[in-house]
Formats: structure tokens, sequence, C-alpha cells
């Protein structure tokens, strides 16, 4: 059973962790080793914050699934976590990331590196694209994380990107989505040319 780290909105996105770990619980699929609100003292400097996020919390995981809602895009706690899930230490490797749009942000579309994941969540689809422009992935994608697109665009990251409603239905579903980022996790290579992020916006 992998180790995952989820990465959300604490305020907005609560209940969808809740059932999350509630769908966790009934088919154990994964072992949770996530941060709770006020755990990260917004005080510290940001290698400092960095630094505590994958000490405390990501070092025990392999894999960060991110709940994208609404205002995900604009929260500095997940871009932190979302760097430092990514970043390749010397103590520390990097996880695989996994993306799932919540119910209220579902998009048609959908990424899928993984010939697996295609066949199995999407086997009415049999024509794929390849995107390559940032744009084009901003549109599909309107309430995605900066550092989520930018990967993306680079390409090579193996960041699959799916609706929460498509992976629910199935536990084994969801199982093969975290299983596929933790095996591919060293090879993923991602962005981290971005800044962290040092203020949430509230648009």
């Amino acid at each position: 059973m992998r180790k995952v780290f989820i990465s959300y909105h604490h305020k907005n996105e609560q209940y969808i962790k809740e059932d999350l770990l509630q769908f966790n619980y009934i088919h154990d699929i994964f072992e949770d080793c996530s941060v709770s609100t006020g755990d990260i003292d917004d005080t510290l400097e940001p290698q400092q914050i960095r630094q505590t996020i994958r000490r405390n919390y990501l070092s025990g995981s392999t894999v960060l699934l991110l709940i994208v809602g609404q205002e995900t895009r604009y929260r500095k706690h997940v871009d932190w976590e979302l760097y430092s899930s990514m970043y390749n230490g010397p103590k520390f490797g990097k996880s695989g990331v996994v993306v799932l749009h919540a119910p209220i942000c579902e998009s048609e579309f959908f990424t899928a590196p993984f010939d697996e994941v295609k066949k199995s969540l999407y086997p009415h689809i049999t024509d794929w694209v390849q995107l390559g422009e940032r744009t084009k992935y901003e549109e599909r994608y309107p309430y995605m994380p900066p550092r989520i697109i930018d990967c993306l665009t680079a390409g090579k990251s193996n960041i699959t990107v799916s609706n929460w409603n498509n992976v629910m239905d199935d536990p084994e579903k969801l199982r093969l989505l975290i299983e596929c980022a933790h095996n591919s996790r060293t090879e993923s290579q991602y962005d981290l040319s971005r800044p962290m992020r040092m203020k949430d916006f509230n648009p």
C-alpha cells in the first residue's frame, strides 16, 4: 500500500478530503500522510517551509494527490506542497503526482501518460492528442495551479489529470493512478523554475 500526501485547499475542499479518506477506509487503497491546518508556521522562510514539509510530511510519501477546486491555484500552501513533492533532494526523493478535479471544477479533458490508465479509465477514447502549448492546457484546465501547468507543458512529468467522479466509482481506478505515479516517480521530470508562491490570492 503506497503512502500518499493529499494536497488541497483546506477551507474549500475539506469535505472532499474527508470523503476520500472514508472511501480509502472502506477499500484500503493507500496510507494517508497529509498535513493538517496550522501545522506549518507561515512566518518561516520559504526554504525552511519547504524543508519542514519535506522532512515532517512528504518524506514518508511517494505520491502526492492534488485535489483541484475553484481557488486551489491561489493557495501558497498548495504550491509549497507541490514544489516540495517535486524536488529531488539529497535526503528525500521526488514523488509521483496525481491530480483530481473536484466535482465543481470538472473538465471534459484528461491527461493520461500511462497506457494502463488510458485502457482502464478511458476505454472509449481511441484518439489521444499530445498538447505542447501552455495556452491549450490553461484553456482545458482553468482551475489548475500554474506549477502543474508548467510541468504538463514541459512534458515528461508523468502527471495524471482526471475528474473526481471518474475515479470514485471504482477503487481500483484510484489504486491504479497511485501505483502508476509511484512507479514512475524517479523518472518524472518536473519544471521547478517558478518561484514558490509567497501569498494567497483571493479572487
